[in-house]
């Protein structure tokens, strides 16, 4: 991602309120509906065989969740980044069904 360092895996909440759409500052990372999308570390979830976590995800700052929020004046395109099949150590894969916070997500 280019938001931030370290990896990052773009989720789809199924049952909760996201942040975004799947574009964070105006790069499109995946596409799903506004406001159901998150992005997590791969500590912060557990669940269909991801590791499980006693890492409870913090709340964004403001400043980050502001800064994640789409607009249109950052528009860098409608077509997502490509994302890896896998997170770097395997254990998380796109479409799996993860639990974050206690919310359920699929990893897109």
């Amino acid at each position: 991602v280019r938001f931030a360092a370290g990896e990052w895996v773009g989720l789809e909440l199924t049952d909760a309120k996201g942040v975004h759409n799947g574009k964070v500052m105006g790069v499109p990372y995946f596409e799903c509906q506004a406001g159901m999308g998150v992005f997590a570390q791969l500590a912060q979830l557990s669940g269909s065989g991801a590791a499980p976590s006693t890492v409870l995800a913090a709340p964004l700052p403001p400043a980050i969740a502001a800064a994640m929020a789409p607009t249109a004046s950052e528009d860098l395109g409608s077509t997502p980044l490509p994302s890896k099949e896998t997170t770097t150590d395997g254990s998380i894969a796109l479409g799996q069904q993860v639990m974050w916070n206690g919310k359920k997500a699929a990893v897109r």
